[in-house]
């Protein structure tokens, strides 16, 4: 699992150094897979082991699941995914009005005579 945990982050930095906003895209996604799968890798990996006891059993010599990593991976499931539609209907826009997807292209489709943002405060 560590090893897919790795995988996973280096595929998500290769697409992060990309040109094209949309294998950025995809590459803020696979980060958050990637985070997610490094959490339930950290929070001990047991199969068929409930995470909480119905009251029946006792808590000496019985293994549990931990159910804090899969609240945490659940929680940040829905985040990520409306972080990726947010970038994706932001992407979209930024296309539509440059007419590319391409980071270099849309530096050079900024007005040239436009003076700079205020840099201080």
């Amino acid at each position: 699992m560590t090893l897919l945990v790795g995988i996973f982050f280096a595929v998500a930095i290769y697409l992060f150094l990309s040109q094209h906003i949309i294998r950025m895209l995809l590459g803020a996604a696979v980060l958050g897979n990637a985070v997610n799968l490094l959490i339930f890798t950290s929070g001990r990996l047991t199969l068929e082991i409930p995470p909480i006891l119905t009251g029946y059993e006792t808590t000496t010599g019985m293994l549990t699941a931990n159910p804090l990593p899969q609240a945490l991976i659940l929680t940040a499931i829905v985040i990520s995914f409306s972080f990726f539609a947010f970038l994706l209907v932001l992407s979209y826009r930024a296309y539509q009005e440059l007419g590319t997807d391409d980071t270099v292209e849309m530096r050079f489709a900024e007005p040239e005579n436009q003076d700079l943002p205020p840099l201080g405060y």
